[in-house]
């Protein structure tokens, strides 16, 4: 990959922030790239809590996938530990991170991961094409803040629909009965708002 390693750099500059970046971008920027991926736990949440059976099927595989995803970024992480920019001293971050391998970018491929797992089910396929085009500026917008090269997000968006096409299957295969149980820990423990109508039993 070291062949790669100018052009990525030079695309980095290309679209990184400068200290002359109008106060309120940078703003925009860090909420994008931040906050966001907040959403996910929260629309997580939402299909499990008031969504049927197959909600919360899809529920579980994005789960699982997502789980998938970020044992792939932590084997590539301990494999090929890219630096960051600011460790080496290029372009400008807007906020404070940590020194950890910048390949490929977490909060891409989970978001994306999620995309691909939504895309795969076919019936949620328009929702998923959206927001792997959401995965898409939350990376650019990490590059943009200095905390992320270009290649990391790219890498981020090919691993994604590895990481789904790989745990839905195994999830199909095995996963019917850890479902059952998740439904029956989850009646036991919420019975008292399930019986009062305000989530699906």
């Amino acid at each position: 990959m070291d062949f790669l390693e100018p052009l990525n750099q030079s695309l980095f500059l290309l679209v990184n922030a400068d200290p002359a970046t109008p106060v309120w971008r940078i703003h925009a920027a860090l909420l994008v790239a931040n906050k966001l991926i907040l959403l996910l736990p929260c629309a997580l949440a939402a299909l499990w809590l008031w969504g049927g059976q197959a909600q919360r099927s899809l529920t579980l595989k994005i789960l699982v996938s997502i789980g998938a995803a970020l044992c792939i970024s932590a084997l590539f992480g301990a494999l090929w530990p890219h630096p960051r920019p600011f460790t080496l001293g290029l372009g400008h971050a807007f906020f404070q991170h940590k020194a950890t391998a910048s390949f490929p970018s977490n909060h891409t491929i989970i978001i994306a991961t999620l995309a691909f797992a939504l895309i795969f089910d076919r019936r949620w396929a328009g929702w998923g094409w959206a927001t792997l085009l959401l995965a898409a500026i939350v990376g650019m917008s990490r590059v943009y803040l200095g905390v992320h090269f270009p290649l990391d997000i790219a890498g981020g968006l090919v691993l994604a629909p590895v990481a789904a096409g790989v745990a839905i299957p195994v999830w199909n295969l095995v996963g019917a009965p850890l479902t059952g149980l998740l439904q029956t820990l989850y009646r036991k423990v919420l019975a008292l708002p399930i019986a009062r109508g305000w989530i699906r039993a």
